[in-house]
C-alpha cells in the first residue's frame, strides 16, 4: 500500500527502541535503503518478531541494552552518523509506575544524548509526544502552543525535549524533536496497554465488545506509521530542522466513537456492542493539530485514514491467525 518516499542521506544510524512499533519500521526502511543500522532495545516492550526479517541482513545489528545504562550503550554509538531515539516508557505505564516512566523517558533520554555527544554523532532525532501540550488553549495546536502536560508521561517526555535543548546549547549537539500523535499501523501492541486501534481490532477479532473510556467524543489525530518514518528521515536530512520541534500528525480528526464504528464496519462485525467505562485520568479530550511547520519542510502525509486502517486490519488478521489469538 505504501512506499516510503524520503531517502535517508546518512550512511549509518542507531535506533533506540528499534524492536518496538515505530522503531522497527525505522530500522526496516533504513536497512532497505542500504544503511548500516544498529537496533538497540532492552526487549521489555520490543518484540523479536518485529525485527525477525532483518536479522539476516548484513547491514543490520541488534544490541540488547537499556537506554538508562549509559556505560553499556556508549560503545554502540561509535561511528554512528545519526540517532533515532524512540525508546520510551509508554503513556499507559506512567499510571502504574511513575518512577519507571521518569527513569526511561527522562534519564534514558539524557543517556542517549550523552552517548551521542561522546561519539560525536551528527544529530539526534528525539521522539516526543503531543501529550506535552495538555488540554488545548486554542485549536489547532501548533508548536508554539503552551506546554502544560496533564500526565506523568507528558512531563517526562517534555523533560527529555528540554535536555536536548541543553545539549545543543552546551555541547553543540544537533537535534530535532518529533512529536507523535496516535501513530497506528502494523506491529503496534494490541494488548490492553497498547494503542486504541489495535485493541479495537483485537477485540473485534475475538468478538468482544469494544470498550471506550468516556463517552467517545474525544478527538484524535491518527497518523500512519510509514508517514512518521518519512517524518523522521526528513528531520534527519534537513539542517533547517536543527534545534526545532515538529508536530508529526496527519491532521485527520476522528472521534473514538467514530473509530469504533469504522473498525466494526471494516471487519464485518457491525453487530458488536460498544461498552463505555469511566474517563481515564489525564486523558486529553481534543487533539486538533497544526502540521504546517513540518509540511513546509516538504513532508506530505500520504495515507488516507480508511485505507491505512484497512491495511492495518489486514496485517493483524494475519498476525492473529499465526499467533492463534
Amino acid at each position: 500500500m505504501y512506499k516510503a518516499k524520503i531517502d535517508l542521506k546518512y550512511n549509518s544510524c542507531l535506533v533506540t527502541g528499534g524492536a518496538g512499533f515505530i522503531g522497527s519500521h525505522i530500522c526496516e526502511e533504513a536497512v532497505n535503503q542500504g544503511k548500516r543500522v544498529i537496533c538497540l532495545d532492552n526487549m521489555v516492550a520490543g518484540k523479536e518478531e518485529n525485527i525477525a526479517g532483518l536479522r539476516d541482513k548484513k547491514n543490520f545489528t541488534f544490541f540488547r541494552a537499556d537506554v538508562t545504562d549509559l556505560e553499556t550503550i556508549v560503545p554502540q554509538f561509535k561511528e554512528v552518523d545519526i540517532v533515532f531515539h524512540n525508546a520510551a516508557s509508554k503513556c499507559t505505564v506512567c499510571r502504574q509506575d511513575p518512577f519507571l516512566d521518569l527513569k526511561v523517558n527522562t534519564w534514558g533520554t539524557w543517556c542517549v544524548l550523552e552517548a551521542s555527544r561522546l561519539a560525536k554523532v551528527k544529530k539526534v532525532i528525539v521522539a516526543s509526544t503531543g501529550s506535552v501540550y495538555g488540554e488545548a488553549r486554542y485549536l489547532p495546536q501548533d508548536e508554539e502552543h503552551p506546554v502544560k502536560p496533564r500526565s506523568n508521561y507528558g512531563v517526562s517526555k517534555l523533560a527529555g525535549e528540554r535536555y536536548a535543548e541543553v545539549f545543543k546549547e552546551y555541547y553543540g549537539l544537533d537535534y530535532s524533536v518529533i512529536r507523535y500523535f496516535h501513530v497506528y499501523g502494523p506491529r503496534q501492541e494490541s494488548a490492553e496497554w497498547g494503542g486504541v486501534i489495535p485493541i479495537f481490532i483485537r477485540r473485534a477479532w475475538q468478538d468482544k465488545p469494544l470498550t471506550i473510556f468516556g463517552d467517545g467524543s474525544q478527538v484524535r489525530s491518527f497518523t500512519y506509521v510509514k508517514d512518521d518514518v518519512n517524518a523522521n528521515f526528513l528531520l534527519a536530512n534537513d539542517s533547517r530542522a536543527n534545534g526545532q520541534v515538529y508536530n508529526a500528525a496527519s491532521g485527520i480528526k476522528v472521534t473514538i466513537l467514530e473509530l469504533a464504528g469504522l473498525v466494526k464496519e471494516l471487519m464485518g462485525k457491525t453487530s458488536l456492542p460498544v461498552e463505555f467505562a469511566d474517563w481515564r485520568s489525564g486523558d486529553i479530550k481534543v487533539f486538533d493539530i497544526n502540521n504546517s511547520k513540518i509540511k513546509e519542510l516538504g513532508l506530505s502525509f500520504e495515507t488516507d485514514f480508511r485505507a491505512g486502517l484497512q491495511a492495518t486490519i489486514d496485517w493483524y488478521k494475519g498476525y492473529f491467525k499465526a499467533q492463534r489469538i
